[in-house]
């Protein structure tokens, strides 16, 4: 790459015309960030017929936007190669990604195919004294490494580590269209179609209220519990990944980036630790109750009411409250 610029990008997810929430919240940090610099921070989009989406980004200084005909960025074979060619001519400082499964394709290509760092996972990225510096979250957040960035680097940054608002706003920016800078001919993959599962008996990203459940419920049998507490409140039962892949739940229950995000009024999490990935989906819930035996377990950052108890004792009880409240109010 030639001389690093001070320009902070950021790469804009999108699928069926909608750009996905956690690339606002990169738009306001990376506006944050750039500005310590005294960069701009810039807004990337790539894919055929993106072009209507840069009327979302007015959040970013400018927008550099590919959109041609037949170039499917979701092929990370085909985005690495567009975002190479453009990195290469304008070297910016760092190039953000979501933390998610087409993120980190990218980023990770991206890093290897331009020789630069790369921080996964990021939770958190600030200036300090003129320094690049961001925390890492690995092992399911029971790990965080702050690794300080002098040149230029690539970042994934966690869904919901930043707030959103800032990342929004009315005005249109500055869009520069740019022709695909490098031939994709001889490209060894590409996207023949999107499979989607089937729809299940219950859509749980239009219920009200969810009751989760996670490795603590502990045997099947005990997800009785969960489907009860759940009527009495008049939602339904969720699942985070290790629940659905022991099969006790269909794949239609499972919240995170490998599943639904749902954005219920109350969302109840029982036994469940918070690994990002979980977190992902059920972040943006009006209202979020965890019960968990691990006092550090990550679901207590995002949760606005926690408990440190044994989810197959409290959950009885509540269920009896609820039931002596159902039984007074007839």
């Amino acid at each position: 790459m030639s001389a690093t610029s001070r320009d902070v990008w950021i790469y804009v997810e999108h699928l069926r015309g909608t750009v996905a929430a956690h690339t606002y919240e990169l738009l306001g940090k990376g506006r944050e960030i750039a500005a310590g610099l005294g960069g701009r921070v810039v807004a990337v989009v790539l894919g055929e017929g993106a072009r209507p989406l840069v009327a979302t980004l007015g959040a970013a200084d400018s927008v550099l936007c590919v959109d041609a005909p037949a170039f499917n960025p979701a092929v990370p074979e085909a985005g690495v190669a567009v975002l190479r060619a453009l990195a290469e001519a304008r070297a910016p400082r760092l190039v953000a990604f979501g933390a998610t499964s087409v993120g980190m394709d990218l980023a990770t290509l991206l890093s290897a195919r331009l020789g630069l760092p790369l921080v996964v996972n990021c939770k958190d990225v600030r200036l300090e004294d003129g320094r690049v510096v961001a925390i890492s979250q690995m092992c399911g957040g029971k790990l965080l490494a702050e690794v300080e960035i002098g040149g230029a680097a690539i970042l994934t940054v966690l869904a919901g580590a930043f707030p959103v608002q800032p990342g929004m706003s009315d005005r249109t920016p500055p869009v520069e269209a740019i022709p695909l800078p490098t031939p994709l001919e001889g490209m060894s993959s590409k996207m023949r179609r999107l499979l989607e599962p089937e729809p299940g008996d219950v859509d749980i990203t239009k219920a009200e209220v969810l009751v989760g459940v996670g490795r603590g419920i502990q045997r099947k049998e005990n997800l009785a519990l969960a489907e009860e507490l759940a009527g009495l409140l008049g939602g339904t039962v969720c699942a985070s990944r290790p629940v659905i892949d022991q099969g006790w739940l269909p794949l239609n229950r499972q919240v995170g980036k490998s599943g639904m995000v749902v954005r219920p009024k109350l969302y109840v999490a029982l036994g469940i630790s918070g690994a990002p990935e979980h977190v992902e989906g059920m972040k943006d819930s009006d209202l979020i109750i965890a019960i968990n035996t691990d006092a550090k377990a990550p679901i207590f950052d995002v949760a606005d009411y926690g408990a440190e108890a044994d989810l197959l004792e409290v959950v009885p009880a509540l269920v009896e409250e609820l039931k002596a409240g159902c039984a007074s109010a007839a």
